[in-house]
């Protein structure tokens, strides 16, 4: 029952987004209305994910977790989006709705950090859901604090506010 890791491939990607579905219904439904959870798809988030991943496989990086060779998990973390050279962005931790809780998070969490110290960053940073106390204390657990940044973030067509949070690394 080991959780492994690896860097994902094109081939993962549309398993990937619809993992992220599951996980994003699951972790945002007890504060989302059902209408802004329903879009994308999981085969748009699929989709996604491949457009996305077209643009960015140069200089970001995609994890995904195993567990008894099923995906549970995935992270993806690349360049800070505010253009600071020495910050490294934590763009995505998500998992299985049934695998929350069983330390694959931190497993992530961990990898993460470590890819980004070294890749050089002597800072992380992310965006977290203001509403999302859950993974508001998971990544408090682990070193992060808030910055005091906020900015909306559309989840289907409702603009939710986000925290700023960051780390040394």
């Amino acid at each position: 029952m080991t959780v492994t890791l690896r860097p994902a491939t094109v081939d993962d990607l549309m398993a990937v987004g619809a993992l992220h579905q599951r996980s994003r219904v699951a972790a945002y439904s007890s504060f989302l209305p059902p209408e802004a959870l329903a879009e994308p798809s999981a085969q748009a988030m699929g989709a996604y994910w491949v457009e996305r991943w077209g643009w960015e496989r140069d200089d970001h990086r995609m994890a995904v977790a195993e567990r008894n060779g099923r995906l549970v998990g995935f992270s993806y973390l690349g360049p800070d989006d505010e253009d600071d050279p020495a910050t490294g962005l934590l763009n995505a931790i998500h998992l299985e709705p049934d695998e929350r809780g069983r330390g694959t998070g931190r497993i992530l969490m961990v990898d993460a950090l470590d890819t980004m110290r070294s890749r050089g960053w002597s800072r992380a940073a992310l965006w977290v859901l203001r509403q999302n106390a859950h993974a508001r204390r998971f990544y408090q657990r682990g070193g992060w604090a808030a910055t005091g940044a906020v900015r909306d973030e559309h989840v289907g067509p409702v603009a939710v506010p986000q925290l700023r949070y960051a780390r040394l690394l």
